[in-house]
Formats: structure tokens, C-alpha cells, sequence
């Protein structure tokens, strides 16, 4: 079953939003198979980031992701890392479509609320970086029968 990674950023958790988006993952039909509430390490921040080191940008990311706590989950199904996109919205929110997460929360590129995985193999070392394998629930819901064929 494919796996993504979702943080929802220290704006989202300062808006109180968290219980908002968990609702919109669970709505979908994905299960949730970790769920973290922590602040951010220097070193945690950076490592995920990694990718943008050379982009100038690159501090501010760190900056803001350590600045406050954050929501880090694990969530389970079919196609969830494109899923999770689509529920998210554009990075940008000025443009994210309406009925989106960012398109029906997010004011700015560099407030837009939350963090998803942008590909399995994305996913896979994000959830590496941010959760032990002993930390993942591996269950599966009663409802399954009535959300797959």
C-alpha cells in the first residue's frame, strides 16, 4: 500500500487547522498510520530540505518550519502521494483551487499551511527522516470493503 508524508506547518497549527485537515485526509478514505506533534530540530529542518541547500530561499525554509510546531503524519492508500497533492492545492495558494487546502486557507507562498510528499520516492525518505519504523501503526479499517473493490 503506498505511503505519503504530511506536515501540517507551524502556520497551520497556529490557525488551528489541524483537525480541519485530518478530517479532509480521513474524508478521502486514507488511513493514518502515524501522527506526530513536535517542534522541529535545526537538523531535522535541514535534512528535509535538503533538495533547496543551494536556493536562496533555503534559510527561510528552515527558519519557518523550526519557528513553531508542526503536525507530521503518515497517511496509507491507493495513489495517496498524488491524492494528497490534489487535496493540498498549488504551492501557491493565490492560485490553489478552491476546495483545496491551501486553496481555502492559504494567504501566501510563504504561509500556505501545509507539506506533502511530490513523489513515492519523495515520500519514502521523508517518512524515514521523520518517523521510525517502530512508530508507524500497521492496521487496517473495518470500512475498507466499502471504500475498494
Amino acid at each position: 500500500m503506498e505511503r505519503t508524508f504530511i506536515a501540517i506547518k507551524p502556520d497551520g497549527v497556529q490557525r488551528r487547522l489541524v483537525g480541519e485537515i485530518i478530517r479532509r485526509f480521513e474524508n478521502k478514505g486514507f488511513t493514518l498510520v502515524g501522527l506526530k506533534f513536535l517542534k522541529v530540530s535545526r537538523e531535522l529542518a535541514e535534512a528535509h530540505y535538503d533538495v533547496h541547500k543551494e536556493k536562496p530561499f533555503f534559510s527561510g525554509l528552515v527558519e519557518f518550519i523550526t519557528s513553531g510546531p508542526v503536525v507530521a503524519m503518515v497517511w496509507e492508500g491507493d495513489g495517496v502521494v498524488a491524492a494528497a497533492r490534489k487535496l493540498i492545492g498549488a504551492t501557491n495558494p493565490l492560485v490553489a483551487e478552491p476546495g483545496t487546502i491551501r486553496g481555502d486557507f492559504g494567504w501566501n507562498i510563504g504561509r500556505n499551511l501545509i507539506h506533502g510528499s511530490d513523489a513515492i520516492e519523495t515520500a519514502q525518505r521523508e517518512i524515514s527522516l521523520w518517523f521510525k519504523d517502530e512508530e508507524l501503526v500497521h492496521w487496517q479499517p473495518h470500512l475498507m470493503p466499502w471504500l475498494h473493490e
